[in-house]
C-alpha cells in the first residue's frame, strides 16, 4: 500500500512539473521542484526570465496557482521563483533555446544554430560543452550530428557534474532531438590542479634553488 502511494505521489509531482513548464513556455523554465511544508505544498520554478514568468504585477503566479489547486487538489499551493543568473551552463535552458530556434528557423539552419550556441556558452567561461542533435537533419534519412569544445568527461566522478538535459524540436519533417551537456566554470573537478599564489611561489623558490646548485657545481668544477 505504501509503495503504491508513493508511486502515485511521484506520478503527480511528474504530471505538475510538465504543466508548469507547458504553461509558463518552453525555453523559460530550467527546473521545477516540489517541497512539502506544514502550511502546503511550495513549488519552486527555476527561470532566467523571472520578470516573463511572474507576469505583470504577478498575474501569471496568482493564475497557475488557482489552476494548481483546481486541477491538482492541491491545498495550498505557493509558487516561489529562483533566478538562474548564468543561463549559458544551465543545459535545460540551452536545450529548449535550441528547439525553440529550430521549430522557428526549420531544419536546415540546425548548423548554425548549433555551431552561434557552441560559442555563446564558450564565451561565457564553460570548461566543455557537447550537444547532439539527431533526427532528419538535413535529409530525410535520420542522423545524428555532434558539437563539441572543450573539457568534457563522460566517465568517474567528473561526469557527475556535469549539467545534462534534452528537448525535442517538432518540425515540419519529424521530431528533432537535442541533447546537451555543460561542465561549468566553478565545476568541482577531482583530477583538476588548481595553481594559486602559494604553489607559484614553492616553484619560483625551488628553480632558485636548483640555479644555485648549478652555478656552485660550475664553480667548484673551475676550482
Amino acid at each position: 500500500m505504501e509503495e503504491r502511494k508513493f508511486v502515485q505521489l511521484k506520478k503527480d509531482e511528474l504530471s505538475i512539473k510538465e504543466f508548469v513548464k507547458k504553461s509558463l513556455g518552453k525555453g523559460k523554465i530550467s527546473n521545477t521542484r516540489i517541497e512539502y511544508t506544514p502550511v502546503g505544498e511550495k513549488i519552486v520554478v527555476s527561470t532566467n526570465r523571472p520578470g516573463v514568468v511572474i507576469g505583470r504585477r504577478g498575474e501569471k503566479i496568482a493564475e497557475l496557482t488557482s489552476t494548481l489547486k483546481k486541477r491538482f487538489k492541491l491545498e495550498n499551493p505557493h509558487i516561489e521563483i529562483e533566478e538562474i543568473t548564468k543561463p549559458e551552463f544551465d543545459a535545460q535552458i540551452i536545450a529548449d533555446e535550441i528547439a525553440n530556434m529550430i521549430e522557428r528557423f526549420g531544419p536546415l539552419k540546425f548548423k548554425v544554430v548549433a555551431y552561434r550556441t557552441l560559442q555563446r556558452i564558450i564565451n561565457a567561461g564553460a570548461l566543455g560543452v557537447e550537444l547532439r542533435l539527431s533526427g532528419k537533419l538535413p535529409s530525410e534519412r535520420a542522423k545524428s550530428w555532434r558539437f563539441a569544445s572543450g573539457y568534457l568527461k563522460k566517465t568517474g566522478e567528473t561526469s557527475k557534474v556535469v549539467n545534462k538535459a534534452h528537448a525535442k524540436a517538432f518540425t515540419n519533417i519529424g521530431v528533432v532531438g537535442v541533447k546537451v551537456s555543460i561542465l561549468a566554470p566553478d565545476a568541482k573537478i577531482h583530477d583538476r590542479i588548481e595553481i594559486d599564489e602559494e604553489l607559484k611561489n614553492k616553484i619560483k623558490f625551488f628553480q632558485e634553488e636548483v640555479e644555485e646548485t648549478k652555478i656552485k657545481k660550475k664553480k667548484t668544477k673551475k676550482k
